[in-house]
């Protein structure tokens, strides 16, 4: 069994925002693999399926981002997933818009939801799908920047960049970690 989790913030409110690209991903692989995310539990929404033959569960964690370990603990827990089929996808303020970087392990960066899964787990251990999202403009906080939606030109760019994504997911599910690297790292999924 392998776990992709999206993390995002719940609601309307923060449905199209930056941080929530890890959110768009999840789902557009979902929706990609016919898996319906509407099954309740691990404090959050999730769905299991096949990707490319893999039985694989797809879960958003609906506790905001700061809470992200609770769901992914729970679910983590109850499935007996190995942190090595554990991959979680998040924005990355040090990547610029539309690049991608898989990784096996490390910090969190400054993630306040790398931060909490960290600190639930008690380990950095497990896959990250990093989506670049740029740094914010000279004088705008980050916070601020990540919790606003993203600008005109980057929008033009956002179906192809999750659609990429996606694509860069399936690959880790199918073939592992190392393939999704090879594959992927430092790539841009958008034409600039």
């Amino acid at each position: 069994m392998k776990l992709v989790v999206g993390l995002g913030n719940p609601g309307e409110k923060y449905r199209a925002t930056r941080h929530n690209i890890g959110f768009m991903a999840a789902e557009k692989l979902a929706a990609e693999f016919g898996i319906a995310l509407k099954k309740k539990g691990h404090q959050g929404l999730y769905g299991v399926g096949s990707i490319r033959g893999r039985q694989t569960m797809i879960l958003l964690p609906q506790t905001y981002m700061n809470r992200s370990g609770a769901s992914v603990g729970s679910a983590l827990e109850s499935l007996g997933v190995e942190p090595g089929d554990l991959i979680v996808v998040h924005d990355d303020l040090d990547l610029d818009y539309g690049r991608i970087r898989f990784r096996g392990g490390g910090g969190h960066g400054g993630h306040n939801g790398l931060r909490h899964i960290m600190q639930v787990l008690g380990h950095g251990d497990f896959g990250r799908c990093k989506l670049g999202i740029g740094r914010p403009p000279e004088g705008q906080e980050v916070v601020d920047y990540v919790l606003r939606p993203f600008s005109r030109v980057e929008k033009g760019h956002l179906d192809t960049l999750v659609a990429g994504a996606s694509e860069a997911l399936a690959l880790f599910v199918a073939e592992g970690l190392q393939a999704a690297m090879n594959s992927y790292n430092n790539r841009s999924l958008i034409d600039t």
